[in-house]
């Protein structure tokens, strides 16, 4: 292999136009809620920065941000982890239910 073959990147960037971080985002509320209806995670985009809002039903609120906000915190971790490898950046915000 020659040295222009190899990707200069640590990570390549998805080729696709789609984002897999919302769904990400809505995988794991998904399987952490009790009222998955519920679930809304809205996609917001400023500058080069994904912003990502989650909405919850009122009694999904605990299982959502866990105790200390340690489950919240790392769906952030998680988000940023999949946003790097596209070549983003991106942030999640749990919104306060209606």
């Amino acid at each position: 292999m020659q040295p222009s073959d190899r990707s200069t990147q640590r990570y390549p960037r998805n080729v696709n136009t789609e984002s897999h971080i919302k769904e990400l985002v809505e995988y794991i509320a998904l399987s952490l809620v009790d009222d998955p209806s519920q679930v809304v995670v809205n996609e917001y985009r400023s500058g080069g920065r994904e912003n990502l809002e989650l909405h919850v039903a009122r009694e999904d609120m605990g299982r959502v941000i866990g105790k200390g906000g340690r489950i919240a915190n790392a769906m952030r971790v998680l988000l940023r982890v999949a946003a790097a490898r596209e070549g983003k950046q991106a942030n999640l915000d749990v919104a306060e239910p209606r």
